[in-house]
């Protein structure tokens, strides 16, 4: 790959994860601030600058986004008297999961993550992706969408973290707040580095892990980086459904311009404005689908990167990441991971949520509704936090998709499942579309069952064919043929990293 192949796509991938940091949900009306008690045995946070390392190599563009219209005066769910095109399906849209809220205890029952030893030396770049609720005309705003990608530039892995906007922990120089009022204080109250400082810090302190760099990104923005790409396709396993305006040119503000909208399941094309609204309405789910969503839309933009030929909309996309992006990373930071760009693949993204169990609901002294770290959160950041030898192995495998059911786009599905999984995976035609059951082939001379037993819980399949077929010349180590046997609809977050 030559120097200036390089250049264009470390540059589109830092566009692209700077303009998906997205979406805050659609803010409410009626919001009224809650007023905090004074936690009992509150400690102190001691003010502090950590020592960020300056990595040798710069990262990816991170990004964030100005706060979505409001959908109605006084409620977070319309009721419009149009009606829908698209067919509601809400029994079929992904069940929001519930939470039991505790009753109000002592502060000192608060279970205080362990702060992981902070990463310090240069085998990852570590970026913020943020999304606000602050409109262009804005002075104060929350960040209500948080994203840690960590990228291990010379192998070729990332992990993303979804955060909460609700996780409760300790701001320095604020004591126990909820993260998304990080920023706010920060640029309030005079912090080093403003908002951002204060979010690096804070992420340093309860999380371990050092932030390079941050990036903001507004709505307009991201929807134009989309469009400028031609839209993206987006393999969506399980059918959601959520409120939409009718246009975005209506007026948001009036119910009736809103109707219930259904995407999926299949790949879905979008342009700007309807993969802003699937990456960042929740309405009809919650925070925690809403991450797992926009991750969905991060990592089909990324593989679109890493396989596209995007020569001619450089110049434009750089255009609209400098003018619509809030970051401190700059050209020559996108120029030092231009050599590394090579290393990636479809099937380097790790995906972490933080979710129950890894949080419990609370009420606040105060009443308000927050999420408290649990124990179990050490061992998920943990694991994201390090580089994946197991992920490495899984990489070198690939997996040949074909699309043997008489349902469109399977095999986009099915290799974003495996995706998810680890494993690198390559779409072709299938020879007819009449396969009742899925079948698995396997080209390797080792024949391990174990392996192809793995492939096939991955797909969560337990009707499929196995084909013993070794081929030393194969160029791929299995093809998996769908058929109309397979069930799309997975969670991401079950699937082993």
């Amino acid at each position: 790959m030559t120097s200036d192949r390089r250049f264009v796509l470390s540059t589109l991938l830092g566009v692209l994860l700077a303009a998906c940091a997205a979406p805050a949900a659609p803010p409410e009306i009626s919001f009224a601030p809650f007023e905090l008690a004074k936690p009992v045995n509150n400690p102190t946070a001691t003010p502090f600058q950590p020592s960020l390392a300056t990595p040798t190599f710069p990262p990816l563009v991170s990004a964030d986004a100005n706060s979505a219209p409001p959908l109605s005066a006084g409620s977070d769910t319309p009721s419009p008297t149009v009606t829908p095109q698209t067919t509601p399906n809400e029994t079929a849209a992904i069940d929001p999961l519930s939470l039991t809220q505790a009753a109000p205890t002592a502060q000192a029952e608060i279970i205080h993550p362990t702060a992981l030893p902070p990463l310090t030396n240069n085998e990852t770049i570590n970026f913020l992706l943020i999304g606000s609720d602050r409109r262009p005309t804005g002075t104060s705003h929350r960040t209500d969408t948080l994203l840690i990608a960590m990228v291990w530039y010379r192998e070729g892995q990332v992990s993303l973290i979804s955060i909460p906007r609700d996780l409760w922990i300790e701001i320095p120089t604020v004591g126990m707040q909820r993260i998304n009022t990080a920023y706010q204080n920060g640029e309030s109250g005079g912090y080093p580095g403003g908002g951002m400082g204060l979010l690096k810090d804070t992420i340093l302190q309860n999380f371990g892990i050092r932030i390079d760099y941050t990036a903001m990104v507004e709505f307009d923005g991201f929807r134009r980086v989309v469009d400028t790409l031609g839209g993206i396709d987006v393999p969506i396993a399980c059918p959601y459904t959520d409120w939409r305006l009718i246009s975005p040119n209506l007026d948001p503000n009036d119910e009736n311009n809103w109707w219930l909208y259904t995407v999926g399941p299949g790949q879905v094309h979008m342009d700007g404005d309807l993969a802003l609204w699937y990456a960042r309405s929740r309405s009809k789910s919650n925070d925690f689908d809403r991450g797992r969503r926009q991750q969905e839309v991060i990592r089909t933009l990324f593989q679109k990167a890493i396989q596209t030929d995007t020569f001619s909309k450089i110049p434009q996309l750089y255009n609209d990441f400098s003018s619509a992006v809030l970051t401190d990373m700059g050209l020559g930071d996108m120029l030092g991971l231009a050599p590394y760009a090579v290393n990636f693949t479809n099937a380097n993204i790790r995906s972490y949520y933080i979710r129950p169990p890894y949080v419990q609901s609370w009420i606040t002294p105060g009443g308000a509704s927050v999420l408290l770290p649990q124990e179990s959160l050490n061992q998920l950041l943990a694991e994201a936090t390090a580089f994946s030898t197991f992920a490495a192995v899984r990489e070198s495998i690939t997996i040949e998709v074909q699309n043997g059911s008489p349902f469109e786009t399977m095999e986009s599905l099915v290799a974003s499942r495996l995706n998810y999984a680890g494993f690198e995976t390559m779409t072709t035609a299938a020879d007819n579309r009449n396969y009742a059951n899925t079948v698995l082939v396997d080209f390797t001379a080792g024949q391990d069952p174990a392996q192809q037993q793995t492939i096939l819980n991955v797909l969560g399949t337990y009707s499929a064919n196995i084909l013993s077929l070794p081929d030393p010349n194969s160029t791929v180590q299995y093809r998996l043929i769908i058929g109309a046997d397979y069930e799309t609809c997975f969670k991401p977050e079950e699937l082993a990293h």
